[in-house]
């Protein structure tokens, strides 16, 4: 779990209106870090491999076609994506739910665990037609320690979601991504029976952005940081919703 909830629309407040300080951290990326994510994507699948096998390479997933464009995750690289993610981490309305606000040792504090550990949490950026626009954690949500407060089935597999750009938020582009990953994982997954997820209840707007994105809601759960939904997407429901 992150410190806080991963918001879907991070950029709402919980009575679905602005929070009005959205656009003090929009983010304008750089060239030289949009040529070396293109370099990177370029090389093709396997371009970004993750060790262990606990969740695959989501780097070698195939892109997702969306109504918002091309979708497609990029494995985390701390020496090329930390002052994006700190940045992100910076805005008032993402501090609210992640608690990552600060220098960016902070979020590299919160973010190389995952990195150097087995492969049960994979962060990635989120790129949208080549322009990297959200930060996302897949991670086993049955070797996590969320399973101690849920009936938790083994390959149960999480996600937590942060967005990144002002232009991206309140618009339906978290639902739309949020449905995109949970397939991207089922479809590469195929061990895996469920998405989860459980944003902070008092994020209205996240957890409305989940249900619109297919998944149901399950339970509150008592967390240690947090009173959560807990929201699932089933494989075998995917089609219906």
């Amino acid at each position: 779990m992150p410190p806080a909830d991963a918001s879907a629309e991070p950029g709402t407040a919980p009575d679905g209106g602005s929070t009005g300080a959205e656009d003090t951290v929009d983010l304008q990326l750089t060239e030289e870090l949009l040529a070396l994510i293109a370099e990177e994507r370029s090389v093709g699948p396997g371009w970004a491999t993750v060790p262990g096998d606990l969740l695959g390479d989501p780097g070698s997933w195939p892109p997702a076609r969306t109504a918002a464009g091309e979708f497609a995750l990029l494995p985390v690289r701390l020496e090329r994506d930390l002052p994006v993610i700190s940045r992100w981490m910076n805005d008032p309305a993402v501090t609210a739910f992640w608690e990552l606000a600060g220098p960016e040792s902070v979020t590299a504090d919160h973010i190389r665990p995952q990195l150097e550990g087995d492969g049960r949490s994979i962060p990635c950026l989120g790129v949208l037609d080549g322009t990297p626009m959200s930060y996302w954690e897949i991670y086993r949500a049955d070797l996590d320690p969320l399973a101690r407060h849920y009936p938790a089935r083994p390959h149960d597999t999480g996600v937590h979601l942060l967005v990144g750009g002002v232009k991206n938020r309140g618009r339906g582009v978290g639902t739309t991504l949020l449905r995109a990953v949970a397939d991207l994982v089922l479809d590469n997954l195929p061990r895996c029976g469920r998405v989860v997820a459980e944003p902070d209840l008092r994020n209205t707007p996240s957890v409305s952005a989940f249900l619109s994105a297919g998944f149901r809601f399950s339970a509150e759960v008592e967390l240690p940081d947090k009173r959560a939904a807990l929201m699932i997407r089933d494989r075998t429901y995917r089609a219906q919703l």
